[in-house]
């Protein structure tokens, strides 16, 4: 698995505004993204009864995972499943398609079925889920914006709206969510073995630090 670099910004709307002008002039508009230049993302996070993911994030844990299945707009053709790990301060991300009926089914605690499933991503979450009681625990959404750079791999992203939801509410997009406090607007850049300096300075923002924060952890505030 390769591990990739990833630091966050809090920013403000007139910093999306430039950071989105300046990557314009060097980077490439993600081509997954909608007329407006952004999609919707539909995640549903898991947790066991522990909150082992939420505990291990808030305490900064070296070595962690969580799983989560997602979907962008509203196309229920494309979805995914995901491992997000981190370790030593670099993450990495592994995934597997489902079908909206084997989520369904997950979701419904019909689960068994997993086992044989042939996917091994799928396994490892009915073993997660049989040993350690992992279960869905809620559904996080926000707008992006993504722009990508081919040298270094980078991918820079601008995230807004987050809200949240019960599981329950995970495949319909009509469903009632709420907004986090503070309306937070996140800044993301990932990358490889190196951040090129052209990227670095399309990003820069020299009054703010990076921060830890998790829209995981910020939703499961309200459930």
């Amino acid at each position: 698995m390769d591990y990739r670099h990833e630091i966050k910004h809090f920013i403000t709307e007139s910093d999306a505004v430039c950071i989105k002008k300046n990557l314009s002039a060097v980077a490439s508009v993600d081509p997954h993204t909608g007329p407006d230049g952004s999609y919707l993302i539909h995640s549903l996070y898991f947790d066991d009864y522990q909150n082992t993911a939420l505990w291990e994030k808030l305490d900064g844990v070296n070595e962690r995972r969580k799983f989560r299945i997602r979907y962008y707009n509203d196309d229920l053709s494309f979805i995914t499943l995901e491992c997000k790990m981190k370790r030593d301060n670099v993450g990495c991300k592994i995934q597997q398609r489902l079908t909206a009926d084997e989520v369904k089914r997950i979701m419904g605690g019909d689960i068994a079925w997993m086992a044989t499933s042939g996917k091994p991503l799928l396994v490892t979450l009915y073993v997660e889920m049989k040993t350690k009681g992992l279960r869905p625990r809620c559904v996080v959404e926000y707008k992006r914006i993504p722009f990508v750079y081919g040298p270094g791999n980078v991918r820079v992203t601008i995230d807004w709206n987050i809200r949240t939801g019960p599981p329950a509410q995970f495949l319909d997009h009509k469903g009632l969510t709420l907004p986090v406090e503070g309306n937070p607007m996140l800044l993301e850049v990932k990358w490889d073995e190196y951040l090129p300096g052209i990227i670095r300075r399309a990003t820069e923002l020299k009054s703010r630090g990076p921060t830890a924060f998790s829209k995981y952890a910020t939703c499961r505030m309200y459930g």
